[in-house]
């Protein structure tokens, strides 16, 4: 069994989006303190573009005190970062923060590039600066670890899987920024010495999730009895993950891990996409009281994404065998969970959707 390592002061960026605040959350619980080892603070620096959204943490805020900093910038303030390191003893960062919307890239590919390629490179160079010595080398007990996507390693066909020796083969703008970043990454630690980890992550779905994504797009135009779009004929395939099983995995990479490793997290669970959607139909016709028929006679063939990978599949076999970690939360059950959170939370869907909570960010933020 390796050695854990013990971290006081941990920098999320990006935690105010999807997978960060459940991240945050996650290791903020207080029934988990004694599992995962963690009671030292959390700061969350996010920019609070139109995915982050300070709602998915307020009642974090509010209860957890001392332990939990919010700051609102952009990884890409240079001067910001710097005065962060300084102001706090910060000894590893949690890099979730990105663009990271492919249909998005094909239309705004410079958006992409200036945070996940340009916003990168600053975070590295403020950490670089603050956690180096007088005579140039890292300090050991530091760590930054980087969130990254399985779509850098391109489209698989119909066998085969994704592992952590496949050559990055992007598709789309989105999948390019975040190959560069991992690259950049890499290049830090070889060469300038600085300690390292780096998962690369199948499709997370669960609470929180911005609704433009597949999931919960399916489930709220279902909640809408709106048409239920399926790109192509709906044969394209992903490898689905609940996103508190992979917030365990990166936890246990980050204190367990082999510094300069990479390691993929996946689902062991492919899907296709109509087989997706469909099942969602099912559980939301149950969890409403509808005919299932009813429901999915919604389903609505759209054109295809330009560019768009035929099949994705993960081989986590190294996560697995390195550190033991195992998915915990069953496809169907954690549909129906996510399913449930959207219905029971339908108050938060609602300032997403009309933008409420942007206006919410610009009281508050807009003279920081």
């Amino acid at each position: 069994m390796k050695s854990r390592r013990k971290f006081n002061c941990i920098l999320v960026t990006g935690g105010s989006g999807f997978i960060g605040s459940n991240f945050i959350r996650y290791l903020l619980d207080e029934n988990l303190v004694a599992t995962h080892g963690f009671d030292g603070r959390i700061m969350n620096l996010d920019a609070l573009t139109y995915a982050g959204n300070p709602a998915n943490l307020a009642d974090v805020e509010k209860q957890a005190g001392a332990r939990y900093r919010f700051v609102h910038g952009s990884i890409c303030d240079s001067a910001l970062l710097d005065r962060l390191f300084r102001e706090e003893p910060i000894d590893a960062v949690v890099h979730f923060a990105a663009e990271s919307h492919v249909d998005r890239s094909i239309h705004g590919p410079a958006a992409f590039v200036q945070t996940n390629v340009v916003g990168t490179l600053a975070l590295l160079e403020a950490v670089r600066s603050a956690w180096t010595s007088a005579a140039g080398a890292f300090r050991e007990e530091v760590l930054f670890h980087h969130v990254s996507t399985d779509e850098v390693y391109g489209s698989l066909g119909a066998e085969g899987f994704f592992r952590e020796d496949t050559s990055y083969d992007p598709r789309s703008p989105y999948s390019a920024s975040k190959a560069s970043s991992d690259h950049l990454v890499s290049a830090y630690h070889h060469t300038y010495g600085m300690p390292y980890t780096l998962t690369n992550c199948s499709n997370n779905y669960g609470p929180f999730q911005f609704p433009e994504k597949l999931i919960p797009v399916v489930i709220l135009n279902i909640l809408d009895q709106k048409p239920l779009p399926v790109y192509g004929d709906g044969s394209n395939i992903r490898d689905w993950l609940y996103v508190e099983d992979h917030n365990r995995a990166v936890w246990e990479v980050m204190c367990r891990g082999t510094n300069g490793r990479s390691y993929n997290i996946g689902g062991d669970n492919e899907w296709q996409n109509l087989r997706l959607v469909e099942t969602l139909c099912d559980i939301c016709a149950d969890e409403l009281d509808r005919k299932v028929e009813d429901v999915r006679g919604l389903i609505t063939f759209v054109k295809d994404r330009p560019g768009h990978d035929r099949r994705y599949a993960i081989d986590c076999t190294r996560l697995k065998d390195e550190l033991g970690w195992r998915q915990t939360v069953d496809f169907t059950e954690g549909l129906r969970r996510t399913v449930r959170w959207y219905i029971d939370n339908l108050g938060w869907v609602d300032n997403v959707r009309t933008g409420a909570y942007r206006d919410w960010i610009e009281q508050n933020y807009s003279d920081r």
